[in-house]
C-alpha cells in the first residue's frame, strides 16, 4: 500500500466527500445498481455529522506519490463499544490493501482502549467487504432488509395500533432512550440521542413511544437530509411499538422515498411494511467483533448515526 494513515483534518472535508461519492457510486454501478449520490455535495453529510458529534474520529489513507486521499473511515467510540462507520476506498486504489489498513487502525484503537466490541452494519451483497471484516474477526449477528417507501405528498393514510402513544422526543427523553437501548441490545449511546434531538444539523427528527404509565418503550430517529433520507436508528420493545414509531417517522417525509432497515426475524413487521407499499433494495448484516448481547426487542439500525 503506497499510503500513510493519518487523522482527517478540517481541510479534508471536500476531498472526503468526493471520495465517498466516487467509491460508493463506482461500486453500485459496477454491480448493476444506480449511483447513490448525485455529487460530492450530498456525501459531505458524514464529515459534518461526525465533526459535530465526535470531532477527530476519522482516519484517512494519503497516497505518498500524489498527496491525494486513497481511502477514509469514520469511527465512533461509545461507552459499550466502538462503531465502525462508513469506509471508502477510491476506485483507483481498489484491491491495494487500503481498506485492510484502515480497518487495522480501528481494530487497534478498539483493542488499545479495551472496548468490549467493535460493531458495524455491512452490505450482504459486497463479498469483498464481508471477507475483509470476517477475516478480522467480525461475526454476522443479525440480518436486515433495506426497504424504501414512496410517501405521498399528502401523507400516509394509514393507521396502526398505538400511534396515539407516539410523540415528539424532547431533551428530557435522552436518558430513557439510552436505558432502553442498553436493555434491548447492550448498546449505550445516550449522547447520540441528545445530539439528534438538539438537531444542530437541521435535518434530524425523533419520536418516542410512551406507555400509559409514562415509560418510554420505543424511539425512532430519522434524517431528512437531501442525500440521506433514512428512518432510523430505532428501538422498540415489541413489533407494535416499532410499527407505530416507523409509521410516524415515515409520514414526516412526505413526497419523498425514505429508506428504513427492518430485521428479517420480525416477519410481522416486515409484512406490515409490504402492506404499506415498501419494497426491498438491499440486505445488510449487523457484524460484531467481540461481545454481543442478543436483541431483546426490535432493533432498526441505520448508516448515520450507525450501530446495530
Amino acid at each position: 500500500m503506497n499510503c500513510t494513515l493519518r487523522p482527517a483534518r478540517p481541510e479534508d472535508r471536500e476531498e472526503i466527500a468526493a471520495l465517498i461519492c466516487d467509491s460508493l457510486n463506482s461500486w453500485y454501478q459496477a454491480h448493476g445498481g444506480t449511483a447513490i449520490f448525485e455529487g460530492p455535495t450530498g456525501a459531505d453529510v458524514f464529515f459534518d455529522v461526525y465533526n459535530r458529534i465526535e470531532p477527530g474520529h476519522c482516519v484517512v489513507a494519503e497516497d505518498f506519490t500524489t498527496g491525494r486521499l486513497a481511502g477514509s473511515c469514520f469511527y465512533h467510540p461509545r461507552p459499550t463499544h466502538v462503531s465502525l462507520g462508513i469506509m471508502n476506498v477510491h476506485p483507483e486504489h481498489f484491491g491495494r490493501g487500503v481498506a485492510r489498513a484502515l480497518l487495522g487502525f480501528i481494530t487497534d484503537f478498539t483493542d488499545r482502549g479495551n472496548y468490549p466490541a467493535l460493531r458495524l452494519i455491512s452490505s450482504a451483497g459486497n463479498l469483498d467487504s464481508f471477507s475483509l471484516y470476517n477475516r478480522a474477526g467480525f461475526v454476522p449477528r443479525a440480518v436486515f432488509q433495506d426497504m424504501v417507501l414512496a410517501v405521498p405528498p399528502s401523507g400516509l393514510a394509514i393507521s396502526v395500533p398505538g400511534m396515539e402513544r407516539v410523540r415528539d422526543a424532547t431533551p428530557a427523553d435522552a436518558a430513557a432512550m439510552m436505558a432502553l437501548e442498553l436493555a434491548v441490545s447492550g448498546v449505550h449511546r445516550g449522547d447520540d440521542y441528545a445530539f439528534c434531538i438538539a438537531n444542530s444539523n437541521g435535518f434530524w427528527r425523533a419520536s418516542v413511544y410512551e406507555s400509559e404509565s409514562g415509560v418510554v418503550e420505543g424511539y425512532m430517529i430519522s434524517s431528512g437530509h437531501h442525500a440521506l433520507n433514512i428512518v432510523g436508528p430505532g428501538v422498540g420493545l415489541t413489533d407494535e411499538v416499532a410499527a407505530a414509531l416507523l409509521l410516524r417517522e415515515l409520514d414526516r417525509h412526505r413526497g419523498r422515498s425514505p429508506l428504513f432497515i427492518v430485521p428479517v426475524d420480525h416477519p410481522e413487521l416486515v409484512r406490515l411494511a409490504y402492506g404499506w407499499g415498501a419494497r426491498n433494495v438491499e440486505l445488510h448484516f449487523c457484524q460484531v467483533r467481540g461481545r454481543f448481547q442478543p436483541f431483546q426487542g426490535v432493533v432498526m439500525p441505520t448508516f448515520l448515526l450507525e450501530t446495530a
